[in-house]
């Protein structure tokens, strides 16, 4: 055998045992990481769930709020007016009391 040969054989007996060691993954490993991830993906959609009917829910209140807040800026409006119209009275009232009678 050449000289080159007896050096490389050691490299290359690393290399293959190297490369049949290195490990890939077998298929139990993979379903359990697989599965570990399933159940937190599982959790996160629970959760996120849970946050979109808190949201929605809130949305509701908030609309209804609002609806009741313009009904009530209505009835406001109604009521300035005819206190309006009852000031103006008082006051016609008023100067006409205070004018002299002839």
């Amino acid at each position: 055998m050449s000289p080159f040969v007896t050096k490389l054989a050691p490299v290359v007996v690393l290399v293959v045992g190297a490369v049949g060691l290195s490990g890939c993954a077998t298929k139990g490993f993979v379903r359990e990481q697989v599965a570990l991830v399933g159940q937190r993906v599982d959790t996160l959609e629970a959760k996120v769930q849970e946050t979109d009917g808190t949201a929605k829910a809130a949305l509701a209140e908030a609309q209804a709020a609002s609806g009741q807040a313009r009904n009530n800026s209505q009835r406001i409006d109604q009521l300035n007016g005819r206190v309006d119209g009852i000031e103006q009275r008082i006051r016609e009232k008023e100067n006409q009391a205070k004018r002299p009678r002839n």
